[in-house]
């Protein structure tokens, strides 16, 4: 743990297999699962053989070393010469009180290095020299001076050594790279290659190759493509990547195919990621001839601006001693005078300086804000992952960011001494905001809903901030969730020992550690209408923001309703691998979360899936189909069955084909393949084998032969339909076997029989069992289109009432009941990963697709959402930017940001807010945050009846109500009969909506919300807001 890297040549940029890699460890993908599919496991292999240097163990620095650790690189270095102060508690979160007047690098080793087992971690006191820096593959300086920033850029630029500088003064950052000369970027996107199919290819000097007319091509001009697959013009498969120049959606040119073979059918193209080589310049070139990457398209200016300001800030530090203090004018002005000449004579010149940002950079200059740090520190970090592995575009070269849309909007002269320190952990933040603000911040009252990756990093920032952290102020965190062992890649606040302790507990455990003065209360709830007795009006109505850190939309779209309801700001957010988007909702200003969805993800046609699979996707989602239909539904039912008494009546009294299926399967799974020992297992492993991966494909070819013409003459199997072949069970193939083993394990499970993993055990049990020859049959019917399949769903000639009539008595199944298999993707013990690779590979085979490995299995089975520690940093930044605009009572949009970025690329875009969509009735405008809030209760202290809600809108707002509705109980409707709507009108409301849902209102229940409709005084519907009524106080 305490050995510094080893000397070693510094690694160049082309990425050759050295020393290095040969020493990198095998990669844990339990532990980096997420991250995995993020940047794939030879950009993982190389990261595992860099050496990364971090110098300076401030917040900022101990926000990127921890990205980088969680990471994964070979080793990290840790350095910094100075002594704990008061000052660096305002956003170094492994620092305590404790440790002021020890070194930061010394103190921060420890509790970085629980981080990561694999990472070794040392740390380095003294001043850095070239020959220190000569260990290290990747140097990242953040509390350098500019001439050490040049003097060790110089050398870094010359010795094949990547250079990142990181800083940031308040409200600004800054990032540098330098990657050498001649850095190559394997991948500048990290997007998954175009596949399309092929259904023609001309003989030409240009050939064109023409695509199916229901699927896009995708490609663009400049894209590569090679071929596999396709029939008579052989020479395309494996070719060299050829060039593609698109001629529509449907069609594409490539090169000269003149010469080839003439092309029969079938093929696919598939993209060629193509390397980009990169020059770098030095820090010192860089600075006068700049190239900026742009972290805002409505601020384009300020990048040269902040260029001569950030150098001259260094100047000033290096001349007086220390950066200009917090709102002092005679700082400033010294300040100015500086930028002034240093821009004189800058290469970079700008024409007309803004004083005004150039001011408020000298007020922000002694600000350390973990927001900021936590944005600079996640970019910062993934451009260490790109230097180490080549992997993503970096920034070239230099990026400027700022947040000053955080101050309000109403600038009020503040006195010079509410933004002074006074020896506080808080120093850094109020440098920037004041006093005041800090209290504001201290007595706030977040729900964060989550505490995974996004939850931790809210909640390290809310404590590092202070919020919550006074009189009045409270986080409550909620999060149903246990720690699993692929959560520790990126969500920092958990380690090894916390595995299967609750997330919310551990982490708000965790943060208090870092603040002992945060006031946080952790939940273990699901948010949703089950937990409304918890979450009531009186919870809600008391908090001043909630942070979602969820990770599933239905979630997010319950808590942006009751954030509307409650006329609450919500700061909503989410990552996508190295995607990560921002929106703010704001009571009565913005749209909510809901207001726009993402399109519905496409789904793979029933008869592809069944019949007509061309794609590896398609074998994957059969296989997982398969999995539940042989080991978790069946034993689902069977258990139902044993369960219920009334079971079968009540299954009989369901429509369609649906009882037959079900009571079927019970039969299925109680009597016909109920196995006794695990020799039965393994022979209906063998059996299943057979049927599925030889006899049902039989059957198809016997049906549509390999020489099938459509009525129109054209070869069936063309185009996306591949034709198949039937596959002969060798006992010797390692696929073939890995089926049984995995698919007779499950099955004993099923039945609470021992299985083994013995395979000479389960090959001699094989080879005992008899398959039955096979003969296709005449009449059998195979859907080739969705519609045929789905009329063939509706046929069943089945009586379920027959096949219930030979299920045995519930009773003799004594305690019996089945294993229920729910599949689990992260263990790689149970056989659930192992059954349906084995499947769909299997299955794959069956029609020349190409097979896909474990961990691409794992990743498209289990939906697995790519993830890694920087972007996620990144993204709660951002939030906790947007939480200071909220604090500081900014009401205007365009105070705050709406922001999508990719760091592979990298970029940055961000906009106001939508403004939330009007409607109109008469002359009223409302929008999703109106209603009509009624007190239902009237001064004799009763309730109001129907009758009189409806007269107050009435009289009140010309509207005649013609139906009122609460949830999905309709309490009156114009179509009622007399007696009943007379009756109906004279009760209470609440009475009214207890009568029709049979129901008693909870205690905890205060307002109802009603949602009528409406008629305008010429009789016509209006569309109106829904009523918000009270009755209870």
């Amino acid at each position: 743990m305490n050995l510094s890297p080893p000397a070693k040549k510094p690694k160049i940029s082309e990425f050759d297999e050295d020393e290095n890699m040969t020493e990198a460890r095998e990669i844990d993908e339990g532990l980096y699962s997420r991250q995995l599919y993020v940047l794939g496991h030879d950009a993982m292999r190389r990261m595992g053989a860099s050496n990364v240097l971090i110098s300076g163990m401030r917040g900022l620095g101990v926000e990127i070393a921890k990205n980088v650790i969680l990471s994964g690189v070979k080793s990290v270095t840790i350095h910094d010469t100075g002594n704990v102060a008061i000052a660096d508690l305002s956003s170094q979160f492994f620092l305590k009180k404790d440790d002021i007047g020890k070194n930061r690098a010394a103190v921060s080793l420890p509790r970085l290095a629980e981080l990561n087992t694999y990472v070794p971690l040392t740390s380095h006191t003294e001043t850095l020299t070239e020959d220190f820096v000569a260990k290290f593959q990747v140097v990242v300086l953040t509390t350098s001076s500019l001439e050490e920033q040049c003097r060790l850029g110089d050398f870094a630029h010359r010795n094949g050594i990547h250079l990142i500088v990181a800083e940031s003064f308040g409200l600004f950052g800054h990032i540098f790279c330098d990657f050498g000369e001649k850095f190559v970027v394997s991948d500048p996107t990290g997007e998954q290659p175009i596949v399309s199919l092929v259904t023609h290819v001309t003989q030409d000097k240009v050939g064109v190759v023409t695509c199916p007319d229901d699927s896009r091509h995708g490609f663009s001009t400049g894209d590569f493509v090679t071929f596999s697959e396709v029939q008579g013009m052989t020479e395309l498969n494996d070719c060299t990547p050829m060039e593609v120049k698109p001629l529509g959606p449907y069609s594409f040119s490539i090169g000269d195919t003149s010469s080839f073979s003439s092309y029969q059918k079938g093929g696919v193209a598939v993209q060629v990621k193509q390397p980009l080589t990169v020059n770098f310049k030095s820090l010192k070139d860089s600075l006068d001839e700049p190239e900026y990457v742009i972290s805002d398209f409505a601020k384009m200016d300020r990048m040269s601006q902040l260029h001569v300001a950030f150098q001259a800030l260094h100047h000033f530090q290096a001349t007086s001693g220390a950066l200009p203090k917090p709102r002092n004018k005679e700082d400033y002005a010294s300040f100015l005078a500086t930028v002034k000449e240093f821009n004189s004579s800058s290469k970079a010149k700008v024409e007309t300086l803004d004083e005004k940002l150039l001011e408020t950079l000298s007020f922000n200059a002694t600000g350390d804000l973990p927001p900021i740090h936590a944005v600079i520190g996640g970019i910062a970090a993934q451009e260490v992952l790109k230097a180490c592995s080549g992997k993503f575009n970096p920034i070239f070269q230099h990026f400027y960011f700022d947040a000053l849309e955080c101050y309000p909007e109403e600038q009020v002269e503040i006195e010079e001494k509410s933004f002074q320190p006074t020896g506080t952990r808080y120093d850094g933040q109020v440098a920037v905001f004041g006093e005041d603000f800090q209290k504001k911040l201290s007595q706030q009252k977040i729900f964060v809903v989550g505490s995974g990756a996004i939850g931790c990093e809210l909640l390290k920032n809310f404590a590092m901030m202070g919020v919550a952290s006074g009189d009045g102020g409270e986080i409550v965190v909620t999060d149903m969730d246990q720690i699993e062992k692929s959560n520790l890649n990126r969500q920092f606040l958990f380690r090894p020992w916390d595995v299967q302790k609750t997330k919310s507990s551990t982490a708000a455990k965790a943060v208090k550690e870092m603040n002992p003065d945060i006031r946080i209360t952790a939940h273990e709830n699901r948010v949703g209408a089950e937990t409304e007795n918890i979450y009531t009006d009186d919870f809600f109505e008391n908090l001043d923001c909630v942070a979602n850190a969820l990770d599933n939309v239905e979630a997010r779209t319950y808590m942006d309703r009751r954030c509307v309801y409650y006329k609450k700001p919500l700061l909503e957010s989410g990552t996508l691998g190295t995607k990560a988007n921002v929106q703010v909702v704001l009571p009565n200003l913005t749209e909510s979360y809901s207001s726009s969805q993402d399109p519905p993800e496409k789904a793979i046609p029933i008869c592809t899936l069944k019949n007509f699979p061309n794609a590896i996707e398609h074998t994957i989602q059969w296989a997982r189909d398969a999995f539940e239909g042989y080991f978790s539904q069946p034993s689902k039912n069977a258990n139902q069955y044993l369960n219920d008494p009334k079971f079968v009546e009540t299954t009989l009294k369901q429509q369609g084909s649906h009882p037959a299926e079900l009571i079927g399967s019970v039969k299925s799974a109680l009597v016909d393949s109920r196995p006794k020992t695990f020799q039965d297992c393994v022979a209906w492993a063998r059996l299943e084998f057979q049927v599925q991966f030889s006899n049902v494909i039989r059957q198809l070819l016997f049906n549509f032969p390999a020489d099938q013409v459509t009525s129109t003459g054209q070869p069936f199997w063309s185009g996306p339909k591949k034709c198949p072949k039937p596959i002969d069970f060798d006992i010797d193939d390692e696929l073939h076997i890995g089926f049984v083993v995995a698919g007779a394990n499950l099955k004993a499970e099923m039945y609470g029989i021992a299985g083994t993993r013995d395979e000479a055990e389960i090959r001699r049990l094989v080879a005992q069992v008899k398959v039955p020859e096979f003969k296709a049959r005449e009449g059998v019917r195979i859907a080739t289109t969705d519609a045929e399949a789905e009329d063939m769903g509706m046929d069943g000639d089945m009586n379920p009432a027959d096949v219930a009539r030979l299920l045995p008595a519930r009773e003799s199944f004594g305690a019996f009941r089945m294993t229920e298999i729910d599949f689990e993707k992260d263990d790689d013990t149970n056989f659930h990963i192992d059954f349906i690779m084995a499947t769909s590979n299997l299955r794959a085979t069956n029609y020349g697709i190409q097979t896909a490995d474990r961990h691409k299995t794992k990743g498209i089975a289990g939906k697995i959402i790519p993830a890694i520690a920087t972007t996620t940093s990144l993204v709660v930044g951002l939030v906790c930017v947007e939480l200071y605009k909220l604090v500081n009572g900014n009401r205007k949009l365009e105070s705050y940001k709406n922001g999508f970025i990719n760091l592979a690329l990298p970029f940055f875009g961000f906009s106001e807010p939508i403004q939330a969509a009007k409607q109109k009735y008469y002359e009223n405008e409302f929008s999703l945050w109106d209603r009509f809030e009624i007190d239902g209760m009237k001064e004799d202290g009763k309730e109001m009846t129907l009758g009189e809600l409806m007269d107050i809108f009435k009289n009140k707002h010309k509207l005649d109500v013609t139906m009122i509705s609460q949830g999905v109980v309709m309490i009156f409707s114009f179509f009622m009969q007399t007696a009943k709507r007379k009756d109906r009108l004279g009760m209470a409301v609440s009475k009214a909506v207890e009568t029709v849902s049979k129901k008693s209102l909870p205690s905890y229940v205060k307002n109802l919300v009603l949602e009528i409709c409406c008629n305008d005084v010429d009789g016509e519907d209006v569309d109106v807001p829904y009523i918000k009524y009270k009755f209870r106080h």
